[in-house]
């Protein structure tokens, strides 16, 4: 009894600072997306992403690099583009430029597993666009775009953005409360799901034993670095599959990543991992919310086509190369997540952009109607996720009891 409630502390104590971790990129993100939605006109999108192929994927792949989004708020981002006209080749060119290519993801994994992991998270991510470029061009879904545009527009026919641009909005008091309202909305659709994942990664980091692992990925463990092809093909495949069971963001599983190297899983298994955030069912469900389920699935095939290319290219270039990095040099440690760094500043930072935003737009501005959520919903599923939701909550604040006062 005295084991599991130590666990129990750790493991909520893990999932709270895993999410402070992620936390000023989530807000970010969704900031990023509320402005496009609000200043951004559909003329002005369509003339920069929508029209030359070669120019929307090259602009899509910039927009994604410089938003610094994490995948939840990417999903809204992208969204938001794909709706004011963006082309939907430069749409998933943005999803994966900001969910792979940004700035602090880089700087985590360089942390939590080395350069190679870098590097391979940087080309990995060029790659997946391209190879998910191809894919498109080959089955060229046009009646799929058609369908899910127009159950964009459905959703939220808001005209006045095309009215005035995107100058004059950003200027307007009116407009920014909108923002603030907006960014209210966002935060409103996905926190449930962003609770259960927090709260499971942190159970299985805790309570899941090495030999779950060794049993999952074929051929690891007693420090087998010598993978044959159809087992790093597994490892590949499996590695969004513990996603879709521990999916915590694409920064906050950096550390789950380390702990698979560490427990021996082959370097493209833990890539396949880090790059399986867009293919697990939190997203799938947004997705369905945004475009149905049709397109919702067939983005779903796009990104884990794009994956296993990617994972595989990348390790067999990084072999080719003697390259491959050394699990014994990874190890994950228990550290203090809420000790004073940068992440303390830039959460600090961000939760006052946040306070700003929420003055704005409830309380000084209150004349401003909100904006619809963008997004249909089955009122089952979302009344079970609340409820789940709660659970965690209890869960959470119980551990954290134990942690700190047991």
């Amino acid at each position: 009894m005295q084991d599991f409630l130590s666990k129990w502390g750790e493991a909520a104590y893990t999932s709270a600072g895993f999410f402070w971790m992620a936390l000023w990129a989530f807000v970010l993100g969704y900031v990023i997306s509320s402005c496009i939605q609000i200043f951004v006109t559909e003329k002005r999108m369509e003339k920069t992403m929508g029209r030359d192929e070669s120019k929307s994927l090259l602009l899509g792949t910039f927009f994604g690099f410089i938003s610094s989004s994490c995948s939840f708020s990417a999903l809204a981002s992208t969204k938001s583009l794909f709706k004011k006209g963006a082309s939907f080749t430069s749409s998933i060119a943005f999803l994966l430029a900001s969910t792979n290519l940004v700035i602090e993801l880089g700087i985590i994994i360089a942390i939590f597993l080395g350069w190679q992991f870098v590097v391979g998270e940087y080309i990995g991510g060029l790659l997946l666009i391209l190879i998910s470029w191809l894919l498109i061009r080959i089955i060229n879904p046009k009646k799929l775009i058609k369908n899910a545009r127009k159950n964009l527009k459905d959703q939220d026919d808001d005209a006045s953005n095309s009215e005035k641009s995107w100058k004059k909005k950003v200027k307007s008091e009116t407009s920014w409360a909108k923002v603030a309202k907006q960014y209210a909305m966002e935060w409103k659709m996905v926190w449930k799901d962003v609770t259960l994942g927090f709260t499971i990664a942190g159970i299985v980091a805790v309570f899941i034993p090495d030999s779950f692992f060794q049993t999952l990925f074929i051929n690891t463990g007693n420090g087998n670095t010598d993978f044959g092809f159809f087992t790093i093909l597994e490892h590949i495949i499996v590695g969004p599959v513990v996603a879709f069971l521990t999916f915590i963001g694409s920064m906050g599983n950096i550390p789950l990543a380390a702990l698979l190297f560490g427990k021996g899983i082959s370097f493209a298994g833990v890539m396949a991992f880090i790059f399986s955030d867009l293919v697990v069912f939190p997203v799938l469900r947004i997705n369905a919310k945004y475009y149905g389920w049709k397109m919702s699935f067939f983005i779903l095939f796009l990104l884990f086509t794009a994956l296993v290319g990617t994972s595989l290219l990348l390790h067999y270039g990084f072999n080719l190369f003697n390259l491959l990095p050394d699990p014994s040099a990874v190890s994950v440690t228990k550290s203090e997540h809420f000790k004073i760094d940068y992440t303390f500043w830039l959460n600090m930072v961000f939760l006052i952009i946040s306070g700003i935003l929420i003055y704005l737009g409830f309380f000084k501005r209150t004349d401003v109607m909100q904006m619809k959520e963008m997004a249909p919903k089955s009122k089952l599923l979302e009344s079970s996720l609340k409820y789940i939701a709660f659970i965690c909550y209890a869960w959470l604040a119980g551990g954290l009891f134990i942690k700190f006062f047991l």
